[in-house]
């Protein structure tokens, strides 16, 4: 009688070596399969997905993935294999990005407003959350501008809120995670990196504040004026109030 395994699925394999330990040359022919199915999916592949396509494993294939995109990175290709929300595809080089560029943004002016970039980064660092709290951050109504990025799959409906009025409450989607090329929202820049220092904070602080000079100017001016005089009165030359007048 054969003993069952200690650790892990009975009859599974635990990782791409002990697969081709059972199945000489499945990996390979394995490794071709998955080259082949990520050339033509429209959105990334799951693990499982493809796990279910090759017949092994989900952490057999994980680690082919893995050795795939380390190979391709190795031999600086001009593509490379990337995981992305939640999935795997291929995609361009991040250091091809100016030619790549240059050709996708040829005659196209199809981008996103500076209103909708904004409104979509609010979306993304705060979600979830309602067209209403977005509008009080903008201080505009953002009602057209949220109706764009749903249309465009960048954010959609993901609850209601449970105070008055059971808001819609939104959130960016995965078609939001492809485009900025990232797995999860944790990979998102921290907000702190686009926060001035305190040096810079007390630069813009002191060029709002009127100069030494502006101030002494203002004294000039108004210096031969007697106290309480408002610095607008015409200086006629004569000490009679009614001459003054006209």
């Amino acid at each position: 009688m054969v003993s069952e395994p200690e650790t892990g699925e009975p009859g599974e394999p635990e990782s791409a070596a002990d697969a081709h330990e059972l199945a000489p040359g499945l990996l390979e022919e394995s490794r071709r399969a998955l080259e082949a199915v990520l050339m033509v999916v429209d959105e990334p592949a799951e693990p499982g997905l493809l796990a279910q396509l090759v017949e092994l494993p989900a952490d057999a294939v994980e680690a082919l993935l893995v050795d795939l995109a380390t190979e391709y990175e190795s031999q600086r290709r001009g593509f490379q294999l990337v995981r992305v929300a939640g999935g795997w595809r291929f995609q361009s080089h991040q250091d091809c990005a100016p030619w790549v560029e240059r050709f996708v943004l040829s005659g196209q002016s199809a981008r996103l407003s500076a209103a909708a970039l904004e409104t979509l980064a609010i979306v993304a660092y705060k979600q979830p959350i309602s067209r209403a709290q977005v509008a009080a951050i903008r201080g505009v109504n953002v009602d057209g501008v949220m109706r764009t990025l749903q249309a465009r799959g960048y954010i959609d409906e993901v609850g209601r809120d449970d105070g008055p009025g059971l808001a819609v409450l939104f959130g960016t989607t995965r078609e939001f995670l492809e485009r900025l090329g990232i797995d999860d929202l944790s990979e998102l820049p921290s907000l702190g990196d686009f926060i001035p220092g305190a040096e810079v904070v007390e630069a813009l602080e002191q060029g709002l504040r009127p100069t030494d000079d502006l101030v002494l100017d203002d004294e000039g001016s108004a210096g031969d004026e007697a106290p309480g005089d408002s610095g607008h009165s015409v200086d006629t030359g004569t000490d009679d109030p009614g001459d003054a007048q006209e």
